[in-house]
């Protein structure tokens, strides 16, 4: 990295050379050379919020790195902040703060670079906070909560010159990029169907009632935007994945990874123009209130289609798949297995090509952070808006459904190949469950038109409030045109 960009970096954050945290931790200062100093006064300043499980991989990707000094450690629960403060400790050699209000963070001007994996829910209104204060941002998948929030965090990374990378680590993936270039290159010809993949069991959580706050828990400020109700540890650590006020869905928690690369692979630069899903929660009675089957079709426009399937009980791969993405051209196929491995194949299923190489989706942050450009990162937050915008739109649908019968399901379905074939597997999977649609129907979400301009539904109000929420005070997400 050069002298030049160090400076420029410095100058952007708005550092103060003199500046400096409480006794044993870094300064916000840069050195001058290519290589980064080993000294404390030579690193960025950085700031981990939410640290018990995507928050643990972000730690040691800044302490494996020689340019960064993990300064506040920030976390709701007051145990997993303490044992992440003893073990960044012993990393770096230098104590981190802990606090569990993210605003202590903010207003300290001496942290460059704030990294967010906190609940869904938290995601939106802590990236556009950190950066009205001036950090740059690195926030985990999906970037939003709802389809209004991705826009603002959007809005805020322009407005206030910010470097904004989301987490979908695929993106930095050699094999995947070269992958997807061989798909835009024409190499298996003209492709207008891209599916992913998300076959990941899921068991039941079965039922735990409401209890008191555990010692040393901020459930407030845990809360955040979402509205009040009683303490339950199935709707606490990871848990929430499961629940509509906190998470998303696997749509929304693997499911966004591969919405991501079918996205990319279809070169698709909007929300699309259509939407339709149904599943259910099938298999089992828990607390969980989100799909464990689910599949949502996606109009993207110019005859292109993306299709994604979620599947939470037991599976057989899809052409060698089970959390991955098929692209599907009149000439050939491609299949991606893994986060940077994959293969293309002629139309008989023959083996033309293979792709497979890992990269550092960090250190790409790290080269947009020190450049200014937001051009430079592979996953910039317009990215991460759109993709994780379909997979609330799914959502959307698949809530605005109704329980019917399989014939009527293959009925809206009829004169779509693609849709019946796709039902037809669901179906044979759930019975090989042991589901019994006729006493536990699927739900088929409303057929809904979009405009990708506006970001909005087309005279469907109902539809349209979804693509918000009401706000808590004072963790409200500003709205249109007020970031």
């Amino acid at each position: 990295m050069s002298k030049h960009t160090r400076r420029r970096f410095l100058e952007d954050s708005l550092l103060a050379t003199t500046a400096a945290l409480a006794a044993g931790s870094a300064t916000s200062v840069l050195a001058d050379d290519k290589k980064p100093a080993k000294g404390p006064n030579d690193k960025a300043v950085a700031a981990v919020i939410g640290v018990r499980g995507r928050g643990g991989s972000h730690i040691k990707d800044l302490t494996d790195r020689d340019d960064v000094d993990i300064a506040y450690v920030c976390d709701v629960d007051t145990g997993v902040g303490m044992e992440r403060v003893e073990q960044i400790e012993k990393l770096q050699g230098r104590r981190p703060n802990f606090v569990q209000d993210m605003r202590k963070v903010f207003d300290d001007d001496s942290v460059d670079i704030v990294t967010i994996a906190t609940p869904n829910a938290w995601h939106a209104l802590a990236a556009i906070w950190a950066m009205q204060a001036g950090k740059d941002v690195y926030v985990e998948k999906p970037v939003s909560h709802n389809v209004s929030e991705g826009r603002r965090i959007v809005e805020a990374a322009r407005k206030y010159n910010r470097i904004c990378q989301t987490g979908t680590q695929i993106r930095s993936q050699p094999g995947t990029i070269e992958a997807i270039k061989y798909v835009h290159d024409g190499g298996i010809g003209e492709v207008k169907l891209a599916r992913g993949l998300c076959y990941k069991r899921r068991n039941s959580i079965g039922h735990t009632p409401d209890s008191e706050v555990p010692e040393g828990v901020d459930y407030d400020l845990w809360l955040g935007p979402a509205p009040v109700r009683p303490f339950s540890q199935n709707r606490y650590h990871y848990n929430w994945h499961w629940n509509w006020a906190h998470g998303n869905g696997d749509l929304g928690n693997q499911g966004i990874h591969q919405m991501d690369v079918a996205r990319w692979g279809l070169q698709a630069d909007n929300l699309g123009y259509a939407v339709v899903s149904y599943g259910g929660r099938l298999g089992y009675e828990d607390d969980g209130e989100t799909a464990n089957t689910q599949v949502t079709i996606h109009d993207m426009g110019d005859g292109r289609r993306l299709v994604f399937e979620v599947r939470g009980l037991e599976t057989e791969p899809l052409r060698g798949a089970n959390v991955g993405n098929i692209f599907y051209g009149d000439k050939g196929y491609v299949v991606m297995t893994g986060y940077s491995t994959g293969a293309a194949y002629d139309l008989d299923g023959n083996l033309v090509k293979t792709f497979d190489a890992g990269g550092d989706h960090f250190g790409n942050f790290f080269d947009a952070v020190y450049a200014r450009d937001h051009n430079l990162l592979n996953a910039d937050i317009l990215e991460g808006h759109l993709s994780s915008g379909l997979c609330h739109l799914g959502n959307i649908s698949y809530r605005s459904g109704e329980l019917i019968s399989d014939n009527e399901i293959r009925e809206r379905l009829a004169g779509d190949d693609e849709a019946l074939d796709t039902f037809d597997r669901v179906y044979s999977h759930l019975t090989e469950n042991g589901v019994n649609t006729s006493q536990t129907p699927i739900r088929f979400g409303q057929r809904l038109t979009f405009d990708p301009e506006s970001e909005t539904f087309v005279d469907n109000d109902d539809a349209n409030a979804s693509l918000t929420r009401d706000y808590r005070e004072p963790f409200v997400v500003p709205a249109a045109g007020q970031v």
